[in-house]
Formats: C-alpha cells, structure tokens, sequence
C-alpha cells in the first residue's frame, strides 16, 4: 500500500516506523492524512511479520502540531461530531492494534499529535519537544478523545490544568507528571525508540498481546472484573508454546526463542 502523507517502513527486524510526512504544514492531521493513518494501522495490524510498531513525525520541529485548523474552521455541528468519532476510532484502532507501539515524539505534540501520541503503548520524546492539547484557545475541545486519556495518563489534576488552560508542557515536565516513558536528546530520539522496541521483541507476543487487554480493560470494568479477565488470559497463556518456550528458557538459563504460537 502506498502513502501520499505518510511514510511506512517494515524493518528486518520485525519493527516498522510510520512517519508521518507533512513536514511543510507540521504534520498536521488533515482528513486526507488521517485516512491514510487509518489504512496505514490496519495494515500493520494485519502484518504478522511487524510485532512493534514506532511513530513519529517528518522534519525537525513537529511530531503533529495538531489537526488542520483551515479544516476545523468549516466544521457545523454534524460534521464537527463526525470528525471527532473517526479520530476517535482511528487512534483506538492503534491503541488496540495487539501490538506494542511507541511514539518518538520529535517536536510539537499538540492537540491531535498528544492525542495520537497518548494512543500508542509508549512515549519518548525529543528533549526540545512541547506536548498539549490547546483546543480552548480555539473555542473548543479536545476530539479524539484527549479528553479521556490525558486524565487516565497522568491524572485528573495535572489533566483538567493542561485541558482548561490550554498550556503545553516541557519535555521534562511531561516526564515528571508521566505523559512520556523517557526524555532524550534530538538526535538521539529515534535510536532510543529503537532501542526499547528491540527490548520489548525480547519477550512472548501472545503475552504481550493480552498484558495490553488486560491493562486496556482496567480503565473501563471494575476491579474485579478486571481481575477476572487477567485470571482468563494469564489460563489461555499457559496453553502456549511460548509460555513452555519462556519457563524452559529461563530454568535452562538461557534466552528464549518466542513464535507467537
């Protein structure tokens, strides 16, 4: 499949990067470029030859600066709620790929970008990047569902203050409240991405796969439903040849060889 706005490349090594690539206008997520996101995860999705997925932004000021204002501005009601529920569904889709996915945050993350960033497993961020959800400056709201991650993210305090006053925080300060999982230089931002993407191809699929539903369903049942369902996938798991693969590999005191099986 090709991108007109987005670039996706699959690695030998079971890791693929989509960049998204409107470097003159920011990156921003136009309708045009989220229909291509929305093509561009399924295909990734689908892909068993990808286990960890890496997104970040072309150029070197923005990661997305956001969606595209000229757009918003001839947005009516109906069309307006439209918008929103795809965004919406889109980064869903990517938060529930199965995957692991981290997003190397190398510039701007603002509004539509934090909200694409918060829907991947994972965030890095470039030392000079600013990450916030300004949408009250414009007279509206977050519409891809910051406002429902952020607060699950880094709580409701640090959320309703960065929501209702629109400010972007540091990349140091978006570590301390634990928006993003590590802060590094620029030029050292993708390296380290990559980095933790072969970390993570270290260990089971499967187990990561449900470790993700399982973490996913603990924001939206009560406890112990979600206790139950973490007692179901922990039962199928042990039915998996990688999990005899791992407990062999670690009384055999040696590094375990996982095929998602």
């Amino acid at each position: 499949m090709t991108f007109e706005r987005l670039i996706l490349e699959r690695g030998d090594d079971a890791v693929a990067t989509l960049t998204i690539h409107r470097p003159d206008a920011l990156n921003a997520l136009d309708a045009a470029t989220m229909g291509e996101l929305e093509r561009a995860v399924d295909e990734v999705a689908a892909d068993d030859g990808v286990r960890v997925l890496i997104v970040t932004g072309a150029g070197e000021k923005a990661f997305v600066s956001g969606a595209d204002i000229a757009e918003i501005s001839r947005l009516t009601p109906t069309t307006g709620a439209r918008l929103s529920s795809r965004g919406q569904r889109v980064f869903r889709r990517l938060e529930t790929m199965g995957k692991p996915s981290i997003a190397a945050i190398n510039g701007y993350a603002l509004g539509g970008g934090l909200e694409l960033a918060m829907a991947c497993s994972l965030r890095i961020a470039a030392d000079s990047a600013k990450l916030g959800l300004p949408e009250v400056t414009l007279g509206i709201i977050p519409g891809y569902a910051g406002t429902q991650r952020l607060p699950r993210i880094v709580g409701r305090g640090v959320a309703t203050e960065m929501i209702l006053t629109g400010r972007a925080l540091s990349a140091d300060e978006a570590l301390r409240v634990g928006l993003v999982n590590q802060v590094v230089p620029r030029e050292e931002l993708l390296e380290a991405a990559r980095r933790l993407a072969t970390r993570l191809l270290r260990n089971g699929p499967l187990a990561q796969r449900a470790a993700l539903e399982a973490i996913d369903a603990a924001f939206d049942v009560d406890f112990d439903a979600g206790c139950r369902l973490e007692s179901s996938l922990f039962g199928l798991l042990c039915d998996t040849a990688d999990m005899h693969e791992g407990v062999g590999a670690f009384l055999e005191k040696r590094r375990a060889r996982f095929e998602g099986k």
